[in-house]
């Protein structure tokens, strides 16, 4: 299946802008691929202003979130790998969402993960658990 990372990001934009409220994403600024003013990160994690008055050209596409906004009263392009945003979220409120890195994403599936090493025991054997990790 395809990440829903994207769909979700597109979504709640759409969400907290019909609501008269400021998108805000939190981004791993350290992240591959982070092109942003990393002079405003603030440990590692950068808030990026999305809302229509603040940004031009967004797009909030499957792999990459692009856009030009000022920063310090300077032009500057942003684009940030859609694996990188930690979360969106209004400012006025905070409702939002955060993200968890997903499987592929940041770190590798811890061994085991799959499902299948549990077929090498048998079910119901000497006290050992009879469950097994779904995905």
């Amino acid at each position: 299946m395809t990440p829903s990372r994207p769909y979700l990001i597109r979504g709640l934009y759409e969400w907290i802008a019909d609501n008269d409220l400021t998108p805000h994403l939190l981004v791993n600024a350290e992240g591959e691929g982070v092109v942003a003013p990393l002079e405003f990160a603030d440990a590692g994690q950068l808030v990026l202003n999305v809302a229509p008055a603040a940004v031009r050209g967004l797009d909030l596409g499957n792999e990459l979130i692009a856009f030009s906004a000022r920063f310090g009263g300077q032009p500057r392009q942003v684009s940030v790998p859609v694996a990188e945003v930690m979360a969106i979220y209004a400012r006025e409120n905070g409702r939002g969402m955060l993200f968890t890195p997903e499987d592929g994403e940041h770190d590798p599936p811890p061994d085991g993960s799959d499902g299948d090493s549990s077929s090498d025991s048998s079910p119901g054997g000497r006290g050992q658990p009879g469950l097994r990790v779904i995905k």
